[in-house]
């Protein structure tokens, strides 16, 4: 035992850092939402929590793959990485921006509930897209450049300043969903403010004149990240809008509180895939070890979680409200066991993109999000809130086991003997499991030997803000 921990002591101890950041800024997210569900009515809190996670999908569709390359380049490029940097943010908040107009034009096709009621809520929903889109671009940008310090510090402080926010929105007489957005905008954009000054200009530092031609340079790098950044995060998203558009908003405002519970909890996971990145880069020989570990300590989590939902799902909606079990009933019972699926999902991304497999692999992750979709969608016609978490808890799944079974055929196979050449040694293999230090490896494709760079966490994702 003792032996399994050395081996995977930089694995543990980033994950144990990465980890601890993400208890303390979900722990604030949900006494948002808890104080927020005792303070607003359910159908408030229904389409607010709709609205957000629209604006997290279209901040995602926004970024685009950007943030994920910025933090692969911004160490290659650093006499050029503030003027990458303010690139990727410029067209990454006008994507977002305009992807939000098209949203408000479209909306009313969307079903009955209408969620965008009036103008204030359309100003606000559209600034808050493009902002969504700056923190992923910038958020990256910072772990990029080795400052992951000041990420985490962003997120806690954003966390308490909504947190307070709300408090004070509500003594202000507020109770509609317009209240909960702006605390969300405004909580945003102090908490830059903040941070930049705690850093002494660190993230303005990030910013300058935009060097669109060097951003042009590395487009071609920015595809393959970005579509498996979409098909793993935007079903996700598009759920809780689902909930408003085919139940109601009331439905969804119970509905938010265990999806809350099972993203947070899905962020221990996708954190100790994601580390597996630099940990592979520094160590080769200990990949399979350490990716028996990531996987094995994240089912084992996932699993609890699953269990604890399962017994207290009730318990738990009582906590924010008293009328959300009446809402929802035992329906949510089995969704903590989606997260199964969730974390094989991570780990077979996290396979794919160590061995450059993406383009490969791109398109199954993209068709298993949209039957997650799909099947949501059958079940909520068929079986109401019950039907939708049966029919995704099971397609995520069997699409978990399925992807990470193809990613790792894909890795292993590369790993397999191939004949020699005429007259020279045999071909290396393709894939960066058990590959010798200091070769170039996917997924940045870095002329330099890969190590792990020294003074900060050196991680590619995005986070949550509960």
């Amino acid at each position: 035992m003792r032996e399994a921990v050395r081996k995977s002591a930089a694995l543990l101890r980033n994950s144990g850092a990465l980890t601890l950041a993400t208890v303390v800024t979900a722990g604030l997210g949900f006494g948002y939402w808890w104080l927020a569900a005792r303070l607003f009515p359910p159908e408030a809190i229904g389409r607010a929590a709709a609205l957000l996670s629209v604006m997290g999908l279209l901040g995602l569709l926004g970024d685009s793959g950007l943030g994920t390359l910025l933090v692969g380049e911004a160490a290659r490029y650093r006499g050029r990485v503030a003027g990458l940097v303010s690139a990727a943010t410029v067209v990454a908040m006008a994507l977002a921006a305009a992807l939000g107009m098209v949203f408000v034009v479209a909306e009313p096709l969307f079903g009955h509930a209408s969620l965008i009621a009036g103008r204030h809520t359309m100003l606000l929903f559209i600034f808050g897209s493009a902002l969504t889109a700056f923190t992923m671009v910038v958020s990256q940008a910072l772990l990029g450049t080795l400052n992951g310090t000041a990420r985490m510090l962003q997120q806690v402080v954003f966390s308490l300043l909504k947190l307070g926010m709300i408090g004070m929105a509500a003594l202000a007489g507020a109770s509609n969903e317009i209240a909960i957005l702006m605390t969300w905008i405004a909580g945003a954009v102090v908490s830059w403010i903040l941070v930049d000054l705690a850093t002494h200009g660190g993230v303005r530092a990030l910013l300058g004149r935009p060097d669109f031609a060097l951003l042009h340079k590395l487009r071609h790098k920015v595809l393959d990240h970005y579509t498996l950044d979409i098909a793993l995060q935007a079903p996700g998203l598009v759920v809780p809008f689902l909930v408003v558009v085919i139940l109601t908003p009331t439905t969804n405002a119970a509905f938010a509180v265990v999806w809350m519970l099972i993203a947070t909890a899905a962020a221990i996971p996708a954190v100790m895939a994601t580390v597996l990145f630099p940990v592979v880069r520094a160590s080769p020989k200990q990949s399979r070890h350490n990716f028996a570990v990531s996987l094995g300590v994240s089912l084992l989590f996932s699993t609890a979680c699953a269990v604890f939902v399962l017994v207290y799902s009730r318990e738990i909606l009582a906590a924010f409200n008293p009328a959300y079990p009446d809402i929802a009933g035992s329906s949510l019972r089995f969704l903590g066991f989606s997260l199964l699926g969730s974390t094989l999902k991570f780990h077979a991304c996290t396979l794919a993109r160590l061995n450059d497999a993406m383009r490969r692999s791109s398109p199954w992750f993209l068709l298993g999000g949209i039957l997650e979709l799909c099947v949501a969608v059958a079940g909520a016609e068929l079986g109401g809130l019950e039907g939708l978490v049966v029919g995704w808890t099971v397609v995520v799944s069997i699409e978990g086991a399925c992807m990470v079974l193809y990613a790792g055929y894909v890795a292993y196979s590369g790993s397999a003997s191939r004949p020699p050449s005429s007259g020279s040694q045999p071909t290396q293999p393709r894939s960066t499991l058990g590959s010798a230090p200091g070769k170039r490896m996917p997924p940045f494709d870095s002329p330099a030997p890969c190590e792990v760079p020294a003074g900060g966490i050196y991680i590619t994702a995005k986070g949550t803000d509960a």
